[in-house]
């Protein structure tokens, strides 16, 4: 698959926009940014695939490239896909926490 670690509850997806709020980052920035962050350690394969889908849907885009390097970044529309991810897995987790403690 890629992923080495990676469990269902973390998304490829939100692990590389989550990556890009930090700003542009080229793929071997992308893997490292990702695995410190997370622990998951997403190979190539992967990550390229996922960048071609989140591109397509316009929630990332290609910078010109750095000498071979391919910077990406998140767009507008990529932030707010984000942020409401991320707010719907937050009340999730509080949710499943709050259930756990009683």
């Amino acid at each position: 698959m890629g992923l080495k670690r990676l469990g269902r509850t973390q998304d490829p997806t939100i692990l590389v926009l989550t990556s890009l709020t930090g700003g542009p980052k080229h793929g071997y920035s992308l893997i490292q940014d990702i695995g410190s962050m997370s622990g998951v350690t997403m190979g190539p394969g992967t990550l390229y695939g996922v960048l071609a889908r989140l591109e397509e849907e316009g929630l990332v885009e290609a910078l010109p490239a750095e000498d071979r390097r391919r910077p990406y970044r998140l767009t507008s529309l990529g932030a707010a896909t984000l942020r409401e991810r991320l707010e719907t897995i937050s009340n999730v987790a509080r949710i499943g926490l709050a259930r756990l403690r009683t």
